[in-house]
């Protein structure tokens, strides 16, 4: 590109939706995507100090769908840690916790550490499942009885009650977990299993591509088509001038009012 069209240090000026789509086949380009992302992050906090005093008119919310596609960016560790104060949130969909790790090794704890709520959707990665189940949801505490007889010449019979604990989910019941569940760790609340939100309840489902793809999917040529351009002041543009006797010429061309009507014979 010749110049810039994306303008991702005015995202928090006003109302925006900008989506960077990808093949999920070809990953030669993806780095541009964590590339962009970097950039972004830099420029709105950039932004929102010396323009707004700390913090953005309108929030930015990043939904950063599969994460471990578009490579490291780099210092997220330390991007997700200072931009809620600008009004910015960052949320990162991965398939397992292993992704996060392989890409950003020991700092992968603490990009998890800084998020505000970690959801888990279902999945079968073995150390993911451990992770829930032991630091996530800790233990539970249960009672047993166990009973003993005795049978002789004098028959005896005991009874023990003890109170042990488990896991409050052991890995093999998170990974039966229905597909229509979902557990739930909010910064300051303990774990909760929740069903998942049906997106065909939502009031906007309607405008969905889901809903009715031959009217609502998104088309990026009729985009190009209607797409306004607009001018901001504070802008810098160049003029050029355009010569006005190859102008003058071309109109007394076309000019059929001085014609006669011999002319057309």
């Amino acid at each position: 590109m010749s110049y810039d069209e994306l303008g991702l240090d005015t995202l928090g000026d006003e109302k925006t939706a900008l989506f960077f789509l990808i093949s999920d086949t070809n990953t030669t380009y993806n780095f541009l995507v964590a590339l962009a992302f970097s950039t972004m992050f830099n420029m709105l906090c950039e932004r929102a100090d010396n323009k707004y005093g700390g913090r953005l008119p309108h929030h930015v919310r990043v939904l950063w769908d599969e994460a471990a596609n578009t490579g490291q960016v780099p210092g997220l560790e330390k991007i997700v840690a200072v931009i809620r104060s600008r009004e910015i949130s960052l949320t990162l969909f991965y398939q397992a916790m292993s992704q996060c790790k392989a890409l950003y090794k020991d700092n992968a704890e603490t990009i998890m550490g800084n998020m505000d709520s970690i959801v888990f959707l279902g999945g079968r990665e073995a150390s993911t499942l451990k992770d829930i189940s032991e630091n996530w949801l800790g233990k539970a505490t249960i009672s047993m009885q166990t009973e003993s007889r005795t049978r002789g010449q004098s028959e005896s019979y005991g009874q023990n009650m003890q109170r042990l604990g488990r896991e409050l989910l052991t890995t093999s019941e998170i990974t039966t977990m229905p597909g229509n569940m979902c557990i739930c760790q909010l910064r300051g609340l303990p774990p909760f299993y929740s069903p998942k939100y049906d997106l065909k309840k939502h009031p906007n489902y309607h405008q969905t591509a889901e809903y009715d793809k031959k009217k609502n999917a998104f088309r990026l040529e009729t985009l190009f088509r209607h797409r306004p351009l607009r001018l901001k002041p504070e802008d810098e543009y160049t003029v050029y001038e355009i010569e006005e006797t190859d102008a003058e010429e071309e109109a007394d061309i076309l000019n059929f009012d001085d014609m006669d009507s011999d002319d057309f014979a």
